[in-house]
């Protein structure tokens, strides 16, 4: 899947009719004019069952699984995409937000195993039509998510099928979601059996304070005694009751449950049912009340006549526990996809993704549970749950053969595909490829075109062709790799499992063995745009400034009151804030502390200090990096930075640093744990202010190539 600006959020193409049956896509052949298929599983909540038994199988004989995501958007706020600016933790934070806002809406897994008399791999894919549909109560509001406009207008366009996949696609719940929902069905079975046993005293002591609800339990007494006198009597029914009765409103009828005669209660609201229950427990030793459930889900109040006490218990605990067994199956039929996850963990087979981090961060928010506050906690529990992770954009940027090959054409999905395996993707080849063939329940074909792109199924097939492939060039001999040894642990790719781009933007790759985060240089030869060392000590964040200033002007202002070479770079996060980047650390608090003794001063000095241009009508907001990270790990997403800030409850003006000790003292290698406390200075006299600004001024001298003056980050990014 792209991982553009604005990407696709749901996948393109849904199949118009979605059925039980496996699908095909007829592709035209771009070398006759014959057509040929590509077998592809879809799955819906219809199919579901009988394709997740057939998935345990060919998961559990794969070497490994290669899988993909669709979702409905990236980024909620245009300053939420992924910047070089953005540190580590705050990429994180990114993600975080992106994974818990947006939804999975289609889920490609496809198991790669290797027949050794065929020389072939033989992949299964399957596309999964997912929806977060609420099928049993969680507790908290209904599921709620953010759609791209963009994306949807694209699906649109390609006639996605919305309403089969709101109507069709198979339903989930986290391990968090199943863990609580179990939870309160013991409790409710709990509290249920303790007061279905409750003794006649306990209901005794329950008052009646509405006249109405006097009369009601009166008149319930005399009709639920009529019915007993009449069944000891020999009279099922009893006269009253017939006359009561009226077609479909009929409040009470004579059945029999599980061998004893009963009557149902039906047109009563749940006070009067209440009610009615307290008239039984009190006045009839012999009758129980119950509830079991009926049609559409709903629970049918009985009661129910029993010969004895000892028949009265055993009753009332078969009940409750038919209630509970059927409770837990509808929960676990709730869990719904997240079978699917659970055996791609159990089995911790080599899951195979293309510069997946985000799809990883929706798997944990969607299948295992809220995602951790920190990069720290989020990459441990996913190792724990994912031992063997490959990323085959990593594959392809860490050998010096990929990086040549896809130097021209970049390292996105269907470019490396293209380039990897043309006979696969075109049926023409005059390279050596290692040979694949598609098999979707009994139909095997090995010779087809491609045509389904953008299809989560598809692109997961695409993803391990090409993981496949760029084993063959690593040296890996699948001849040699027995189906009792996992692949995970064949020494040629030791050093590429568990390592994940953060941002592919940055460069920045994660191991998720150790926590530790390394540089990719390899990325940077795909960036249009290079930015100098980043120092995140050394940046100010500015916000809330008059619309019309550039980047160019607001350097302007800073070059003017702190020297020519005092700033390296200004970067925009929207046209509402920007990054300043200064050549020394203290210039951050210099700035902050002038800022403030300048918006204090109404005075002819500071009206025509450079800076004033930056203050012009009084928002202007401004801080230190650490503030950032704040703004970005709250979970509103206002569309420009300058409101989002307000939303948070950021309202000052100017931040500053508890100490320019403190700040000084601060080094890159430790940008994920920042400033722990930021705090307001006492105020300075103006003294000491002009002092601080004749001092700032920096005598090292810059490359004028490193004099950015906006660094929009649209055009840096690559797609997936």
């Amino acid at each position: 899947m792209k991982k553009h600006l604005l990407v696709r959020a749901l996948s393109k193409t849904l199949t118009p009719t979605l059925s039980s049956r496996t699908l095909t896509r007829s592709l035209a052949s771009s070398s006759s004019t014959t057509t040929s298929s590509f077998a592809l599983k879809n799955v819906t909540k219809s199919n579901f069952e009988s394709a997740l038994n057939d998935l345990k199988g060919l998961v559990r004989d794969a070497d490994f699984v290669s899988i993909d995501l669709e979702m409905t958007g990236v980024t909620s706020a245009p300053w939420r995409e992924s910047f070089e600016f953005d540190r580590f933790d705050i990429r994180y934070l990114k993600v975080k937000d992106s994974a818990e806002k947006f939804a999975v809406v289609q889920f490609g897994v496809c198991p790669f195993r290797w027949d050794h008399s065929k020389q072939s791999f033989i992949a299964h894919p399957h596309n999964f039509y997912i929806f977060p549909r609420q099928e049993i109560p969680v507790g908290g509001p209904p599921y709620e998510f953010l759609c791209q406009t963009t994306s949807i207008d694209f699906l649109a366009r390609y006639q996605f099928d919305f309403n089969a996949c709101i109507q069709e696609g198979v339903s989930y719940l986290s391990r968090g979601q199943e863990d609580e929902a179990l939870k309160c069905l013991k409790s409710a079975y709990e509290n249920e059996l303790s007061e279905s046993f409750c003794t006649s005293r306990e209901v005794r002591e329950t008052p009646f304070v509405r006249m109405a609800d006097v009369l009601f339990t009166e008149r319930m007494k005399n009709k639920i005694s009529n019915w007993r006198d009449g069944l000891l009597r020999g009279k099922l029914g009893g006269s009253d009751f017939q006359k009561t009765s009226n077609g479909l409103n009929q409040q009470f009828q004579t059945i029999f449950f599980k061998m004893h005669p009963a009557l149902t209660l039906n047109g009563f609201t749940c006070h009067q049912l209440r009610l009615i229950q307290l008239v039984t427990k009190k006045h009839f030793k012999d009758l129980a009340y119950v509830r079991l459930n009926g049609e559409d889900s709903c629970l049918q109040p009985l009661i129910v006549y029993t010969d004895s006490k000892n028949d009265k218990d055993l009753l009332m605990t078969e009940v409750k526990d038919s209630l509970r067994i059927e409770a837990e199956m509808k929960i676990k039929a709730a869990v719904g996809f997240r079978h699917v996850i659970d055996l791609l963990s159990s089995e911790q087979k080599l899951i195979v993704g293309h510069n997946c981090f985000l799809d990883i961060a929706h798997v944990y928010s969607k299948f295992l549970g809220p995602l951790p506050l920190t990069a720290e906690e989020y990459v441990s529990s996913v190792h724990a749950y994912f031992p063997f992770l490959v990323d085959t954009k990593i594959l392809l940027n860490a050998n010096i053969i990929f990086q040549q090959m896809m130097r021209k054409s970049g390292t996105s999905l269907s470019k490396a595909f293209t380039l990897l395996c043309p006979q696969i993707a075109s049926g023409l080849s005059h390279k050596p490829c290692i040979k694949v063939e598609v098999q979707v329940d009994n139909m095997r074909s090995s010779n087809w075109n491609s045509g389904a792109k953008h299809e989560a199924g598809y692109d997961a097939f695409m993803t391990g062709c090409v993981f496949a492939q760029a084993c063959t060039h690593l040296g890996v001999d699948f001849n040699l790799n027995s189906p009792s040894t996992n692949l995970a642990d064949h020494e040629k790719l030791q050093k590429h499992i568990n390592l994940l781009y953060l941002s592919w933007t940055n460069g920045d790759i994660v191991n998720l063995r150790t926590g530790r985060r390394t540089a990719d240089s390899s990325s940077s030869n795909y960036l249009k745009y290079r930015s100098p060392n980043i120092l995140f000590s050394n940046i100010a964040l500015v916000w809330g400034f008059p619309s019309k200033l550039k980047a160019r002007e607001i350097r302007e202002c800073m070059t003017k009151a702190f020297g020519p070479t005092s700033v390296t770079s200004v970067y925009h996060l929207d046209d509402t804030a920007v990054f300043v980047q200064f050549n020394k650390a203290e210039l951050v608090s210099d700035f902050l502390e002038l800022k403030e003794t300048l918006e204090r001063t109404n005075d002819p000095i500071s009206v025509l200090h450079p800076l004033s241009k930056l203050l012009e009508g009084g928002g202007t907001r401004a801080s230190s990096y650490e503030i950032y990270k704040e703004i970005c790990s709250s979970p509103i997403s206002e569309v420009l930075f300058a409101n989002q800030a307000e939303a948070i409850g950021i309202k000052w003006k100017t931040k500053l640093l508890e100490s320019k000790v403190e700040l000084e003292a601060q080094e890159d290698g430790n940008c994920s744990n920042g400033i722990d406390t930021v705090l307001d200075l006492p105020d300075r006299t103006e003294a000491q202010q002009t002092n601080n600004v004749m001092d700032a001024p920096s005598c090292a001298r810059f490359p004028g190539d490193e004099l950015i003056d906006s660094l929009y980050p649209a055009e840096a990014q690559l797609g997936k």
